[in-house]
């Protein structure tokens, strides 16, 4: 399947953590044709589309930012320093193009390693870490550089959306482009065909900061009675992979369901059984006290909010190419649909 158009206009955004504005103007514009539209101080984004009445409020919640590098330092030979903005591995930076966020737009770049030389007999090659790494953005000096960046700018990979065979998309920031995209275009089938419930799709902010500041702030605003964060996880069906960690998650068997703590067992076993009733394929994901998700924030807000994970098995999670199946990425969408159409007024997930 093609990738859908507004899936293709957020990966092409670029938005690190603390300087989503550009993606975020994506998602607001194309939320804005179909619900009423909001954000709040820290950024996050929420469009809101009503139900026919006496449901309770579903927040769904994916977050907007992508990892990034964040310039530290400029050197008097024109080198940039950073350091990254969230999760990377260092050694993936090395030799990558990057587009630097300067005061005068996009400024392309490459990683570069300072000079090291070939290994004696029987010596180890070192792993890069960041303090071997800097952008080259092919400056003279200092002056030259620091007309196009300065400390404090940030960067993301250029590396553009990539169609594979078998309905596989190859890209930089699916994590959690997929889940800002699946929220909205499920908000938008629900507005063509209303169900009972209010539904609130969410792009939050910072998560990849590791705070969750965006979910956290923004949930605590808009108080829902339920709510379902979609992000991605690590697939297990590469060389090395190990179900026995969080479960058997795979490209094209569906999104999988989270179960155990920090979720509500309620969500979870009601996101299984619609998922069942719609013939929608997924797979369990199992936790023992933290998701790495928005959900961690989620579930604690005021007084606590029921709360569902949903997540796209992705491989090569935190590289310039992480890889998804569209096709469940579509049976995700449906799955949230279904699941809003679920909620009555006597819809309870108090244990």
């Amino acid at each position: 399947m093609a990738i859908p158009g507004l899936l293709q206009d957020l990966l092409a955004a670029p938005g690190p953590s603390g300087r989503e504005a550009a993606a975020a103007h994506v998602w607001r514009e194309a939320a804005a044709e179909f619900a009423d539209v909001t954000s709040d101080a820290v950024g996050s984004s929420i469009a809101r589309v009503g139900g026919t009445g006496g449901a309770p409020l579903l927040a769904l919640v994916g977050h907007i930012d992508e990892i990034g590098l964040v310039v530290t330092h400029v050197s008097d030979d024109g080198f940039a320093f950073f350091r990254g903005l969230g999760g990377w591995n260092p050694q993936v930076l090395y030799g990558q193009r990057v587009e630097l966020l300067g005061r005068d737009g996009r400024v392309p770049a490459l990683v570069g390693r300072k000079w090291v030389g070939r290994p004696k007999p029987g010596e180890a090659r070192k792993a890069i870490e960041y303090d071997d790494l800097h952008l080259d953005l092919g400056a003279r000096n200092r002056a030259e550089a620091e007309e196009r960046v300065r400390p404090g700018d940030v960067a993301v990979v250029a590396a553009e959306p990539v169609e594979l065979s078998n309905g596989r998309l190859a890209s930089r920031a699916l994590d959690d482009r997929l889940g800002a995209y699946a929220v909205l275009e499920a908000g938008r089938r629900l507005a063509e065909a209303p169900v009972a419930a209010d539904v609130a799709a969410v792009a939050s902010v910072g998560e990849e900061a590791g705070d969750y500041s965006g979910a956290r702030t923004v949930i605590h605003g808009l108080e829902p009675d339920v709510a379902i964060v979609v992000d991605v996880t690590d697939a297990t069906d590469v060389p090395g992979g190990d179900p026995k960690v969080h479960g058997e998650l795979r490209l094209g068997a569906g999104p999988s369901i989270g179960r155990g703590l920090p979720l509500n067992q309620g969500v979870s076993d009601l996101l299984f059984e619609v998922a069942e009733a719609e013939g929608i394929a997924v797979a369990t994901e199992v936790f023992a006290g933290t998701t790495s998700s928005d959900a961690d924030a989620v579930h604690l807000s005021r007084g606590g909010v029921p709360t569902g994970l949903v997540s796209f098995p992705i491989r090569y999670l935190h590289t310039p190419n992480e890889l998804v199946s569209l096709d469940d990425v579509e049976a995700a969408v449906r799955l949230l649909v279904a699941f809003a159409g679920r909620l009555r007024a006597d819809t309870s997930f108090v244990p």
